[in-house]
């Protein structure tokens, strides 16, 4: 018996508390004395506790010439600090049976944490030593460079990310926006351990970071857990607004020679940020192009009806202040220019003609649909509800968003696709055997 609950709890810790369909988001906010902005959604099925950090600490803060400060730093946050070693904190996390990781995106570095509510107070322990007294240790430090000099490498050899690195270089050259969130070989070699220390005591703030807490706790008491740990947890510099960046808004092709069999291709331009209230539409519009899997056009017309391509889809990444719009697609050699000619063919006809009003039918019931798939664990609403904080979306978010998606019309999609699709513009990667591909 005891066997089996250990096994049931490792599998949550694992997964996330699983939510049934009646449990409701209920989320509460507050920000602390010391401008930490504080998310909770209290469930009290489960004895456990799920904690989304995120810090205004991201790959664009990083300066030109330390490319991979910011991922590096957030990658070390586990691996020792003032009190403990990392293989201290690795046993503590055992001891207690509780997940703690970290990571860094463009935007915002994160760390996570799943717990059980008995050994809360550990855990926040923990949390509050990495997030104040973190110690970068010189030998650390190396194994980590090891570790991201052996990813970069990887992904050089990974057309996908080949081609992704070069669409973004190309959309957003000379900008942070453009460029690898682990940095590169050689910038990545150079970062001192000075410059971790410094990044550090720079970004890593609380009135620069969002707490999302969802599970067996109150508002209330996590405020007062929170004020105990996090009192020597000081204010730093203000969240600086990012700047919007510049986007290349002409068309180009982008030629990458490997010798593979299939040809890895990005067609793309510059998309729409978060806030931009056609978002919406816009979403749909792409449901209907290429976000739709199998129901979608792109997929019929390039997948079902040519058989050009294996895997093809389109989405709207939508960002703070920015966004990219891509065409993804895997051919072979010999078809990428027919797969590239039926591309833009299909996105020229949704500028030219409405959508049906089964294609539109069928995209907002699939949004909508999956929507609950998104928050049913609690670790997908203490992320979720850290994003919508981010994106300044309203903690009622989660009731409007059915609504946002099932009122847009064949009208709205319309307008969208005329005014954010632009097949004139598109940047193209292709990467794979250039000698088979030709000039087509």
């Amino acid at each position: 018996m005891k066997n089996k609950i250990l096994i049931a709890i490792i599998l949550l810790l694992m997964f996330g508390a699983p939510r049934g369909p009646e449990a409701k988001i209920r989320p509460q906010r507050s920000v602390l004395e010391n401008g930490l902005i504080l998310l909770t959604s209290e469930q009290r099925a489960l004895p456990m506790v799920s904690i989304e950090l995120l810090i205004h600490a991201g790959a664009r803060y990083d300066d030109a010439s330390q490319l991979g400060l910011a991922n590096l730093t957030s990658r070390l946050l586990t691996y020792g600090t003032t009190k403990r070693s990392a293989v201290q904190i690795s046993e503590t996390l055992d001891f207690i049976g509780a997940r703690l990781s970290a990571g860094c995106g463009m935007d915002l570095a994160s760390v996570s944490v799943t717990i059980l509510k008995k050994d809360l107070a550990t855990g926040l322990e923990l949390l509050a030593e990495i997030l104040i007294a973190a110690s970068f240790p010189e030998e650390e430090m190396d194994r980590q460079k090891q570790a991201i000099l052996a990813s970069i490498k990887a992904k050089e050899e990974n057309p996908g990310a080949i081609a992704e690195k070069r669409f973004l270089a190309a959309l957003y050259p000379d900008s942070p926006f453009g460029r690898p969130v682990e940095g590169n070989e050689e910038s990545v070699k150079a970062i001192p351990r000075s410059a971790l220390s410094e990044f550090y005591r720079r970004y890593y703030r609380p009135n620069r970071s969002i707490m999302s807490v969802v599970g067996d706790i109150s508002h209330q008491e996590m405020r007062q857990a929170l004020n105990h740990v996090f009192k020597t947890w000081t204010k730093g510099a203000p969240v600086e607004k990012p700047a919007v960046p510049s986007a290349m808004d002409a068309a180009q092709i982008i030629r990458v020679n490997k010798d593979l069999t299939q040809a890895n291709i990005i067609l793309g331009h510059r998309g729409v940020g978060r806030e931009n209230p056609d978002y919406y539409a816009i979403q749909v519009m792409n449901y209907i192009l290429g976000g739709g899997g199998f129901s979608s056009r792109a997929m019929d017309s390039i997948r079902n009806e040519r058989g050009l391509a294996y895997s093809v889809y389109s989405y709207f990444d939508a960002d703070k202040g920015r966004g990219v719009f891509e065409f993804v697609m895997q051919t072979r050699n010999e078809t990428a220019g027919e797969a590239i000619r039926i591309a833009k063919e299909e996105i020229r006809r949704l500028k030219e003609q409405p959508v049906s009003e089964q294609e539109l039918s069928d995209a907002k019931d699939y949004l909508t649909g999956s929507f609950p798939l998104r928050l049913d664990t609690n670790n997908k609403v203490a992320n979720f509800l850290a994003q919508v904080e981010f994106f300044e979306l309203g903690l009622d978010y989660p009731e409007r968003y059915p609504e946002l998606i099932q009122k847009i019309t064949r009208e709205d999609v319309f307008r969208v696709a005329k005014e954010y699709l632009r097949p004139e513009k598109l940047i193209a990667v292709v990467v794979g055997n250039q000698t088979k591909i030709g000039d087509k």
